[in-house]
């Protein structure tokens, strides 16, 4: 087992493989990577349709609860996170998302030098070896592969495209290009068939790097400190507490919940909080765990007079044509996501930016309670489902340690619907549902709205279910906030931590705000950028 090393990063997934790959580029580097979980060579992480499978694996995720929620009538929200190699890249849902460049100006508003649009646009590119090749927009060579299902996603998607156009929004080949506003079909982050984690992209490849040293099932408890300079890690493996130590810097890559976690538990965030935990004060951060934004979905369900996936994954027949067909070519519904068709739109014509993603998917699972939830078990009849969260939610929550035990999970307090404006969002876009699904061509085939019912009408219905059903699309960011005042963020534009030597955050805790849409792409971005950033010291 290694004692010290150049870096030691906090968390092998999404940002921390990306990190390490591109840190022991250095030959003369040596980069330690701990990860709390295990491996993630196992057919159900690899497989893309398989992650409903990872749902409430407690072997590979760390099945995080929310405390109860005021605006969702009191309900606790279930928190799936990654805890396995590739992180919570191993267990999502692919969607290659980068959001929009007004999400990246905010951040530069903010007071973010280097964090504008066309800063990250190069590191965005730099990443892919996207489907459409290289172009202003898109990088071909990169490490992680973009795969444009466009020509393979169900028929039934076709019908959702037609009635956006019908409706005059437009429709996009490209989420991610020039004009990324409309609907579309999304692009997902597989490569041959397989998912392509971070951990596939980055990891695997350069694993056998004699400078590169992942230690698995091993939980970091504490960073270690000399006066106000990280020197270390101390983690658990085994049943034994070691210390790893850092020539240089030490690096959390452990994400919205695992990196504040971490830093409090080592003495770093609100005075208030930690000596009431019994933790003594390294350095008075009390930005650390809060400003915690998360995107909040429902979905809606419809029977259809035509066939749907359900048909096709439904029958035990169709589930061995299918297995059949990914065998020999690696395609067909295995190889993709459920959520293959979406958009981004403008709640009203004023808006000067989108404000709702919607998510179409040929498939529906209204018979299967949630703790067994399995995406090859659909329902048994002809059905879809379209879901939406808005984009830039304006509600702040927090999370916080309960003690000072490592290993005991934080409190986490979404505080979804908090404000006046989330609350409207949620209005318009349970409007916005009812009227795509009431358009030609897609009402032709409707024959029933399954959940909610089409006995719930009015405004206040259609809230009062949404505060009923409406849960996390697991986009949880921000509890590490970068900016430039120590009073009220957590880190500087270099992602170091403010006040603290050695000592830096890259991840999805560091976005100042949410993105508008899925976080996996924004999140590979960060560490990219700040891995750059390390290298310049």
């Amino acid at each position: 087992m290694i004692e010290e090393a150049d870096y030691v990063i906090v968390g092998a997934g999404t940002a921390g493989c990306v990190v390490a790959s591109r840190l022991s580029e250095d030959p003369w580097c040596k980069v330690a990577l701990l990860e709390a979980g295990g491996s993630d060579l196992s057919i159900w992480i690899q497989l893309p349709i398989g992650y409903g499978r990872t749902f409430f694996d407690p072997r590979i995720n760390w099945m995080f609860d929310t405390q109860p929620i005021a605006g969702l009538g009191g309900r606790s929200s279930y928190w799936p996170r990654g805890k396995v190699v590739g992180g919570s890249g191993s267990i999502n849902a692919m969607v290659h998302v980068r959001g929009f460049p007004q999400d990246f100006r905010d951040w530069r508003a903010a007071g973010n030098l280097g964090w504008d649009w066309d800063d990250v646009l190069p590191w965005f590119i730099r990443t892919e070896d996207h489907d459409l090749g290289p172009s202003e927009r898109h990088g071909a060579g990169g490490p992680q592969h973009v795969t444009d299902i466009s020509a393979r996603v169900h028929p039934l998607c076709n019908w959702f495209l037609n009635t956006g156009r019908e409706l005059g929004y437009p429709v996009t080949p490209d989420f991610n290009g020039l004009d990324g506003e409309g609907f579309g079909i999304y692009q997902i982050t597989t490569r041959g068939g397989w998912r392509a984690s971070t951990a596939n992209a980055y990891y695997h490849p350069v694993r056998k790097r004699p400078n590169l040293h992942l230690i698995k099932k091993a939980h970091a408890t504490r960073i270690v400190f000399e006066g106000r300079k990280a020197v270390g890690v101390a983690y658990r493996k085994g049943g034994r507490e070691r210390i790893i130590r850092a020539r240089r810097e030490v690096i959390l890559c452990a994400g919205a919940i695992g990196s504040p976690q971490l830093l409090q538990l080592s003495g770093v965030g609100d005075p208030a909080l930690l000596q009431d935990k019994g933790i003594p004060v390294v350095q008075a951060l009390p930005a650390v765990g809060r400003n915690l934004q998360d995107h909040l979905a429902v979905s809606y369900f419809y029977r259809t007079s035509v066939p749907t996936l359900n048909n096709v994954l439904g029958p035990f027949s169709g589930k061995l044509l299918a297995g059949l067909r990914y065998l020999f070519d690696r395609r067909g519904p295995l190889s993709m996501s459920v959520n293959q068709a979406g958009g981004f739109v403008r709640g009203n014509a004023a808006d000067p930016h989108p404000t709702h993603q919607l998510y179409f998917s040929p498939v529906s699972y209204t018979r299967t309670p949630i703790a067994a939830r399995r995406l090859l078990n659909p329902d048994p009849f002809p059905a879809f489902l379209l879901s939406f969260n808005a984009c830039r939610p304006t509600s702040r929550g927090h999370l916080e340690i309960t003690t000072a035990d490592p290993f005991a999970k934080p409190a986490i307090h979404p505080n979804y619907l908090a404000t006046d404006h989330d609350v409207e969002q949620a209005r318009i876009g349970v409007r916005l549902l009812r009227t795509i699904v009431a358009s030609a061509p897609l009402s032709d085939i409707i024959t029933e709205e399954l959940v909610p019912g089409a006995e719930i009408q009015g405004d206040e219905a259609l809230l009062a279910d949404f505060r009923e059903r409406a849960d996390t699309v697991y986009h949880p960011t921000s509890t590490c906030i970068m900016g430039p005042d120590p009073a009220t963020s957590v880190v500087d534009n270099a992602l170091r931590v403010h006040g603290i030597g050695g000592l830096r955050v890259i991840d999805a805790s560091i976005f100042p705000t949410v993105t508008s849409g899925n976080t996996n792409a924004p999140t590979v971005m960060v560490a990219e950028k700040g891995a750059a950033l390390v290298k310049l010291g």
